[in-house]
């Protein structure tokens, strides 16, 4: 039997989902919902216009929205929370652990988030709610299970026994002392192949490293990398297991990571609804339209001041956008180097500089290639063979820039705070266009010119 792809999935379900609501037929469009995770509802509900996406929340059981809502982030969420009823939220967050509902309950009113305080009458709760979401404990799962290190497997097998259910995604168990003092790892996988008699500390893993509690989340999913773990204790600044992640989240933190990169890129955020009204979306565009037209107005002014050039070789009109395009592509080519790099931290001011001449030498190497490329062409184009050379010249100048500036721009903006991947692609075009006008204009003037 084969499996569909998950995006043949999503069509499939947006399409029959769409159906239902525009026959009025409720039933069949509840009982699809039944038949899907809570991630593709949500996906469901991201996908839908607004009144169709309220359609379907109005059939959904209190239930069943809970993990919904989980999987949810931005405008959708807060968008379906404030259209939910608050003894409805209530009941959805009852069905959580406490690490979703402490994340869930953040967006809630404060009297519902008051009411589920007072109902849950859970110090956990209130501890992941006092947790920064950007840190190892934001993300952390608090159902960690501990054991010590002087007992034996039979003893935990016994003590595995007694919880009934294992938490979801345990590969390992959380080793301590006396004091909650974190000493190690032991895989479940070890125990269950284990004698009965063997003493944990025989065959647990007093190497693998707990993770702060005030660790960013960033550099959690770069250790989750490189050590293949698949999970991991979280302790405390005295040592002590206050949690654990596993790498389901991690992956969760990866891929929002990726969707904020892509929509940064653009100017926009991972809060952004798809189907938000068209006003606030516009309202929103607008600022980096704004910053994008004052950036073309500074290009414009440049090639204003080689007018008399112009009028008198038409041609440098023709060819001004081949140098500021190549210039651009070259320079976004670093940019995304350096943007990863920095995510990755495989760029430290350590090697900054020897990344720096590299691309250097790399803008010069293409520089020279394509230059001779485009000089021949325009001398043939053009049949004048000074205007290709000036070209080239241009080009190569453009290209070295571009690297230099693709290095330096996303590594300012890091060093100040500012994310590379929201503002580093309109700084870099602006450096690109001008410097192509400017060099190519400018040695037309001087040389053409004389």
């Amino acid at each position: 039997m084969s499996i569909n792809r998950p995006q043949d999935n999503s069509d499939l379900n947006l399409e029959q989902i769409m159906n239902d609501l525009d026959n009025k037929a409720l039933y069949d469009a509840r009982s699809h919902l039944h038949s899907l995770y809570p991630t593709e509802i949500a996906l469901l509900l991201r996908s839908l216009p607004i009144d169709y996406r309220y359609q379907l929340w109005d059939i959904m059981a209190p239930e069943a929205m809970g993990q919904t809502l989980v999987a949810l982030q931005g405008e959708v969420r807060v968008g379906l929370i404030e259209r939910t009823a608050a003894k409805d939220l209530v009941i959805a967050a009852s069905q959580l652990e406490p690490r979703d509902m402490a994340d869930l309950v953040a967006d809630f009113p404060n009297d519902v988030r008051e009411k589920i305080l007072k109902n849950e009458g859970d110090s956990r709760l209130e501890a992941a709610l006092s947790y920064d979401g950007h840190t190892a404990a934001g993300l952390m799962n608090l159902d960690a299970l501990t054991i010590r290190a002087d007992v034996t497997v039979d003893a935990v097998l016994r003590y595995l026994r007694a919880q009934g259910k294992m938490p979801a995604n345990m590969d390992s168990l959380i080793v301590v002392d006396r004091s909650n003092k974190y000493q190690g790892m032991v895989a479940i996988a070890t125990i269950l192949t284990s004698d009965v008699h063997v003493v944990i500390a025989t065959i647990m893993d007093n190497v693998a490293e707990a993770i702060p509690e005030n660790m960013p989340v960033s550099e959690v999913a770069a250790i989750f990398e490189y050590r293949d773990m698949l999970s991991a204790a979280v302790v405390n600044e005295q040592g002590e297991v206050t949690g654990r992640i596993a790498l389901e989240t991690v992956l969760d933190v990866v891929r929002e990571e990726a969707e904020r990169a892509v929509l940064s890129s653009a100017g926009l955020d991972e809060e952004h609804d798809l189907f938000s009204p068209v006003l606030v979306s516009a309202r929103r565009r607008a600022v980096w339209l704004g910053v994008n037209l004052f950036t073309a107005f500074l290009a414009s002014w440049v090639i204003g001041l080689f007018e008399a050039t112009i009028d008198q070789i038409v041609a440098l009109a023709v060819l001004m956008p081949v140098v500021a395009s190549m210039g651009g592509i070259a320079g976004s080519q670093t940019l995304t180097l350096v943007i990863r790099g920095l995510a990755l931290h495989q760029i430290a001011p350590s090697n900054a500089m020897s990344f720096l001449f590299k691309e250097l030498a790399v803008g010069a190497v293409n520089g020279v290639v394509w230059s001779v490329v485009v000089a021949m062409i325009a001398a043939y184009w053009f049949s004048n063979t000074p205007l290709g050379v000036m070209l080239g010249a241009a080009m190569v100048i453009n290209l070295s820039c571009a690297a230099l500036a693709g290095v330096l721009i996303p590594l300012f903006l890091h060093k100040r705070g500012i994310d590379p991947a929201l503002a580093g692609g309109v700084l870099l075009t602006t450096v690109t266009d001008v410097i192509g006008f400017m060099s190519f204009l400018g040695l037309a003037t001087i040389f053409l010119l004389a």
